[in-house]
């Protein structure tokens, strides 16, 4: 166990961390945002058909996330069943509830679009929006630690995949103890797997990200949900 000034120290630097790169991402013009979102989905569209899944969960984008909705469509049409996260209760481990492109969406209590029918699925694949990122793994997300309970509950437990820019690669997270971290990372640039993650028929190495956009002030997620 950290000392309790080690705790803080570490709190409060995840807290910037969090703050500064949602500044970052937030800063992003409308035609870079939508450029580093394509070639994001480029990436992911050559690492996920060698996965052994067909139920596929993905959030909804929110303050300039990588938009994966036209991926989802593709896959969509391809067969796979696609989910998305939904608060039933807050303090609650996430439910997952299909998704598909014409289906009627109402924002739920954050203002995030939620699916209000279809059926409830476990998703096999989840890819999950990253704040930060560092190379063993660990994700900063919005400290609401929904993703930590809900894996913990599902069974069988979902291939957790990272999804974020390479701007948000840190050397280092400060994870705490209790932080689980994310079987594979995918950005445009990089696509890196622990060893428990077996893709294709190798685990790239990391490299580096392109330097990142310019910072704004900082913003707050409406995600409350999406852990540290």
């Amino acid at each position: 166990m950290n000392p309790p000034d080690r705790d803080t120290d570490d709190r409060e630097f995840r807290l910037a961390l969090r703050r500064e790169m949602i500044a970052c991402r937030m800063a992003l013009s409308p035609e870079e945002h939508a450029a580093r979102s394509s070639a994001l989905r480029a990436q992911l569209a050559g690492v996920l058909p060698s996965l052994a899944g067909q139920v596929f969960a993905f959030c909804w984008p929110v303050q300039n996330e990588p938009d994966l909705r036209p991926l989802m469509q593709t896959l969509h049409a391809d067969g796979k069943r696609i989910v998305l996260p939904v608060v039933v209760r807050p303090g609650e481990p996430l439910a997952f509830r299909e998704w598909w492109p014409e289906q009627p969406l109402v924002p739920d209590r954050y203002d995030i679009p939620t699916p209000t029918d279809g059926d409830f699925l476990v998703p096999q694949i989840l890819l999950l929006p990253v704040n930060a990122f560092d190379a063993a793994g660990f994700r900063i997300g919005y400290g609401g630690g929904f993703f930590d309970r809900t894996l913990a509950t599902l069974s069988p437990r979902p291939l957790a995949i990272g999804v974020g820019f390479d701007f948000q690669q840190v050397p280092s997270t400060r994870p705490q103890a209790y932080d689980l971290p994310l079987a594979m990372i995918v950005t445009a640039a990089l696509k890196r797997c622990r060893a428990s993650c077996r893709v294709g028929s190798g685990q790239p190495k990391l490299r580096r990200s392109q330097p990142g956009a310019p910072k704004s002030a900082p913003s707050e997620s409406p995600r409350p949900w999406a852990s540290k």
